[in-house]
């Protein structure tokens, strides 16, 4: 089974990132659209033992779209910190190619 992986990520302008995989494909990833779909509970709500739970709506912080860093998660995810101090999305490298445009 061919698995697709990004083989280099670099942040180019004040609101990209560009994904290189392993494929060839290039892709690029808006901040804006990286932080909006965070994949994480807080952010996206989770469902346990069959009950669904909603996110409450924050109000946007001061540095919610400036990225801060980025660190690889074993083999499978990206992991992102915000300007805000949001830190615990892992970004799957499949939802990562499924954000560039």
């Amino acid at each position: 089974m061919f698995m697709t992986l990004p083989t280099k990520i670099t942040r180019t302008g004040s609101g990209d990132l560009t994904v290189e995989w392993n494929d060839g494909y290039r892709g690029i990833i808006r901040l804006k659209a990286l932080r909006d779909h965070c994949p994480c509970a807080g952010c996206q709500g989770e469902t346990v033992l069959l009950k669904t739970y909603k996110p409450e709506p924050v109000p946007d912080m001061p540095g919610k779209y400036d990225l801060r860093g980025m660190q690889q998660v074993g083999s499978y995810a990206l992991q992102v910190t915000w300007g805000d101090g949001h830190a615990t999305g892992l970004y799957t490298w499949e939802r990562l190619r499924s954000l560039c445009e």
